[in-house]
């Protein structure tokens, strides 16, 4: 499948040298992704929700310049990827990701892989699933299914939209056309600067999310937990712990901010724990320089 420089709607705010592609991975399925760099060593960027892979343009073009060849990706029915009716079990998205990397891309050596919020469980199924293909793990600001640390958060008032998004159809009705007031009040009530979401992010995201079928989408990421947490003790009992290094960002005031280290440490042996000032979930948005602060020195590498 060919590329192209095609940029979305915000054109003028998307930084120059990024280059935008669509892999067929399965019949139904196509993923959008954005790629920058030429380094020798490549990082794969997995946003959460309810965001694409406009979450991490602010550090793309940092990272690249650090040495990394950098892809962004728009997971399994997320931004401009397709919206199949299932598969957002997170062992079946990772699998997506390595398709796209391993068939489309033709990337052989292994990777390092970042996950934030939903993408950090993609990006755990990754490293447990295909051990030998990832050099590095980076984490970010979520609970993980399966651990402690996640049901034990499960019951906090604080994430009352896992039972609100597991409510299926429901959840559909009430938010069809309160998109943007919907997604608002999700970003504000998770932040803790308001202008890390600028109203040009804002409408990149609304704009994703109010595509027909775009929500449903979102909210079977989360009716997956149950079997993501079955299949993830499952690989922890096959597989055991993770031993490749683990990069844990938490942000400062987020709900599992303080939890990511312990929560990484019942599933991963070598875990490095940061939290990461002045943000609270939304931390590549918040803090970019300190995120990209604390990549570099994980990865050793160094600012363009």
């Amino acid at each position: 499948m060919s590329m192209t420089t095609a940029t979305p709607s915000t054109a003028s705010e998307t930084p120059a040298g990024l280059t935008h592609g669509m892999a067929d991975i399965e019949p139904g399925l196509r993923l959008h992704y954005v790629t920058a760099g030429e380094g020798g060593r490549t990082l794969v960027l997995l946003h959460g929700f309810p965001q694409t892979w406009w979450e991490w343009h602010r550090v793309i073009t940092p990272l690249a310049d650090s040495g990394f060849r950098v892809i962004a990706v728009d997971y399994r029915g997320a931004g401009q990827s397709w919206r199949p009716p299932g598969g957002y079990d997170k062992r079946t998205m990772a699998g997506d990701i390595r398709r796209l990397l391993r068939s489309h891309l033709g990337i052989e050596e292994p990777v390092v892989i970042a996950g934030h919020d939903i993408g950090l469980m993609v990006a755990y199924a990754y490293a447990q699933e295909y051990r030998d293909e990832v050099s590095q793990l980076i984490v970010m600001d979520a609970p993980l299914p399966g651990t402690e640390v996640f049901d034990r958060l499960r019951t906090d008032p604080r994430v009352w939209h896992f039972a609100f998004h597991g409510a299926r159809d429901v959840a559909e009705m009430l938010v069809a056309g309160r998109e943007r007031p919907y997604l608002q009040s999700f970003f504000n009530a998770r932040n803790s600067d308001p202008s890390a979401i600028s109203a040009a992010d804002l409408d990149v995201y609304v704009s994703a999310y109010s595509a027909p079928g775009a929500m449903r989408a979102g909210f079977e990421v989360y009716r997956a937990f149950d079997q993501d947490a079955e299949d993830n003790r499952a690989a922890l009992r096959r597989n055991g712990k993770l031993t490749v290094p683990v990069l844990a960002l938490g942000g400062a005031v987020s709900t599992s901010g303080a939890l990511i280290e312990e929560m990484m440490r019942e599933v991963a042996e070598d875990v490095t724990g940061l939290i990461v000032p002045g943000t609270a979930h939304w931390i590549a948005e918040e803090n970019p320089a300190g995120f990209l602060a604390a990549v570099r020195e994980f990865t050793g590498t160094a600012a363009g």
